[in-house]
């Protein structure tokens, strides 16, 4: 939950104060960029879920996994496309706001709870970029495989402060 006295904190200053830990950027394990710049507007690739230490999270939800741990993964794409947003821009403190978030969710076909998947990514950018900024358009899929057996993937699209673009 956010509180007005964060209200006046940077991302970065907000991500310390969640007690937010970043994990490393992925490094690309094909032909294609984690993130572009294009103007003031920054696109990510597709992430999924990795903890701090490195490892995968794995599992379908309604298979192997609840939505709470489905909702943990999308939580861990947000913490790795802010990994890959800081490592491009070197600081979040450059993000004006979260444009756009698309999240595919390894499920099984009976499952209709996608949206509360993505609450978990939804959650992560709001604390760290404020209510009004951190929150964005959305659409959630639901899907039968994912790479390396993964929960979730997630992309965001970002706009960029003008007065701090490069």
């Amino acid at each position: 939950m956010r509180h007005k006295e964060t209200d006046k904190h940077s991302p970065e200053q907000r991500l310390i104060l969640a007690g937010l830990e970043l994990p490393p950027a992925p490094k690309p394990s094909g032909l294609y960029r984690p993130v572009i710049l294009t103007g003031l507007t920054v696109w990510t690739s597709g992430h999924a879920p990795a903890r701090v230490d490195g490892s995968r999270y794995a599992g379908r939800i309604g298979e192997t996994l609840s939505v709470e741990e489905g909702k943990e993964a999308a939580r861990l794409c947000a913490l790795g496309i802010l990994s890959s947003l800081r490592e491009a821009l070197r600081t979040l403190d450059r993000v004006q706001r979260v444009v756009r978030v698309f999240g595919a969710v390894n499920a099984v076909p009976e499952f209709t709870q996608h949206p509360a998947v993505l609450d978990g990514c939804s959650e992560v950018f709001s604390t760290v970029f404020g209510e009004a900024a951190g929150t964005s358009v959305r659409s959630a899929v639901g899907v039968s495989s994912l790479p390396g057996n993964a929960p979730c993937q997630i992309e965001a699209v970002f706009l960029l402060n003008e007065a701090q673009s490069d």
